[in-house]
Order: C-alpha cells, then structure tokens, then sequence
C-alpha cells in the first residue's frame, strides 16, 4: 500500500522520462568516469575464464575456484585468480511493475530504477562490452519481442520485453530510452518470470543486474534467483521509499495499491498501528535481505530519499576493495 497520489498523462510521462534520461546519463557521465578512470572493471568484478596465478584462501573467496592440486602440494587451500575477460556480457532485469510508480523522497522508485539501470549500462558498455535487458511493466506474461531497434518498439499490456545484448554507446542509448518510455500497466507482475527470462536461453558466463522493490513474495523469484547465480556474477539493486518503511503522524491517511487499485483510509495517528506497521515492513525487509544472500547475490538498496549515486559510489568502492583483497563480496 502507498499513499494516493495523481500520476500525470501518458505523454507528459514519456516527455519527463526522457529528460530524467538525459540528466542522468550526464551525471553518472561525469561522477562514475572520475571514479573509475583507469579502471577496467565495472560494477562487479568481471568473471574471468582464462586461469591465472594461485594464492591463499581468504573467508569470502568463491569455493568454486579452488585450486586442489595446489592446495594438495601445500597443504594449504589456495584458490586460482582468473584473467577478466576483455569482453563482458551484462543482462539487466528491469522491474517496472506498477509498485515502481511511486516517491515520497527526492526522486520516484522508478526513477531511481531507470537512474540504476543508467548506472549500471554505462559501467559495462566501455570496452567493447555488450548490455542487454529484459523488462516487466505488469500484468500477465506476454511473448517477448524478437527485434529490437534504437527507438523502442510499443510495449502491449503486461508485456515481458527482450532487448537483446549489443554494444555500443548508441545503441546503449536506445536500450535506456526503451526502459524509460516503458509506460505502466495495471496489474502485479510475476518477478519470477521476469529473472527466469534470462536463464533462458543459457548465457557464457557474464554479469546479471536485477533490479526491483522485491516486493513480491521471496517464494516467488528466490528460487531464479539461485539458478541465475550458478550460472552468473549476481547483482541485487532494491528500490525503497521510506514510506514502506515507516509511516508518519499525519492523521487519516488515504493509501492505495498501484497493482490492484484498492483503496484504504488508515489512522497514522495511532502510535500502536504506526508500530506494528514499522515492524512488519522491517521483517519484510529483512526477509528479502536474508533471500538475496541466499541466492549469493551481491546487494544493493537505494532510498527515494537519499542521494542514489552516492550510494552506488560506494557500493563500487567497496567491490574494489574486496577485489584487492581477493574476494568478491
């Protein structure tokens, strides 16, 4: 439930999502470049194939690079480093369900959807690399679109849309505005389905992004989730708004579900409702936290109402950092 608010017409929607686009693509220009210069990797550690060196284990290492014959000869577990590859496949699953529509800080949910998926598209195109993306926007499952072209084809009803991988900062370009102009449908989407579309078909060995509120039930895409990661480097980015977290002492409060349309007025006043509301979003919360390492992704949350990119900034450190120690979380 979110409280009720207006949504403008469908064109001033497109028109505003392509200048939020334009914003952003110059601000992770600016800020992501200065931060990375020099640096090949993007957003997560790229996974490598070619062997490399061996060194000592260290707690966070993936087992599944263990190096046994090695580990045999000194009786040591040591695991063998691999050589990133020079040209990386990144998928994104773009929720854009109708829970997405929908602020209370500095920016809406969507918005900070389409700013991470900018994020993210613009790390992995350098270098040759190649992005590609499937999008929900609500409803049922419909057929995937089987071509794509820098402007975006019309998206029917509780579509579930492919864009397949290219590279290159244009048509990168069309893939971001396909994601914007994306226009919400009524109706829950099925974010099992959608992270299920990019186990199908099987993929080389690359990076996926999911990026969502996961406000869907675990049970729903946390078995995906574990088989995208066999397979995949796994990346989490969850969308929150603090008023999912708490609500505030503001008297009746008319809140609606964007997915069904169903319509409540709630008493905020009350300190015990205002409580057990606080409590019940914290276990949810924690719920999906505890299903996202479980499934051994790496997790992000950005906040509506904190400054996004500072947050991505750090996140990006932070892989660097664990890199040079020889970890990937």
């Amino acid at each position: 439930m979110t409280p009720a608010t207006p949504r403008p017409a469908g064109a001033a929607d497109s028109t505003r999502s392509g200048a939020v686009l334009a914003r952003l693509q110059l601000l992770v220009t600016r800020k992501l470049d200065g931060l990375l210069q020099g640096d090949y990797a993007g957003l997560l550690p790229g996974p490598g194939s070619e062997a490399g060196e061996s060194r000592e284990y260290r707690p966070g290492d993936d087992v599944r690079r263990m190096d046994w014959p090695v580990t045999a000869r000194t009786t040591m577990p040591h695991v063998r480093r691999t050589v990133a590859d020079r040209e990386l496949e990144t998928w994104l699953a773009v929720d854009l369900s109708a829970s997405l529509d929908f602020g209370t800080g500095r920016w809406l949910k969507r918005d900070v959807v389409v700013a991470a998926a900018t994020a993210v598209t613009h790390l992995t195109v350098r270098g040759g690399n190649r992005v590609g993306a499937v999008v929900g926007s609500g409803g049922v499952e419909a057929p995937p679109a089987r071509r794509w072209r820098p402007q975006p084809p019309p998206v029917g009803p509780g579509q579930l849309v492919r864009l397949p991988a290219r590279s290159g900062r244009r048509e990168a370009q069309g893939l971001l505005r396909a994601i914007a102009e994306t226009p919400p449908r009524p109706g829950r989407s099925d974010l099992g389905a959608l992270v299920d579309m990019l186990n199908r078909p099987p993929r080389r060995r690359g990076v996926a992004v999911v990026i969502s509120d996961f406000l869907a039930p675990p049970r729903q895409w946390a078995r995906p989730l574990r088989k995208l990661r066999v397979r995949h480097d796994l990346l989490a980015i969850e969308v929150v708004d603090p008023r999912e977290l708490e609500l505030p002492d503001v008297g009746v409060l008319p809140v609606v579900d964007p997915e069904t349309g169903e319509l409540h007025e709630v008493q905020t006043a009350d300190p015990a409702l205002r409580h057990r509301y606080a409590a019940a979003a914290a276990a949810q919360r924690a719920e999906i936290a505890a299903a996202l390492r479980a499934a051994g992704a790496a997790h992000l949350r950005l906040r509506t109402d904190r400054d996004w990119l500072l947050d991505m900034v750090r996140f990006v450190a932070a892989q660097r950092h664990a890199r040079t120690r020889g970890t990937t979380r």
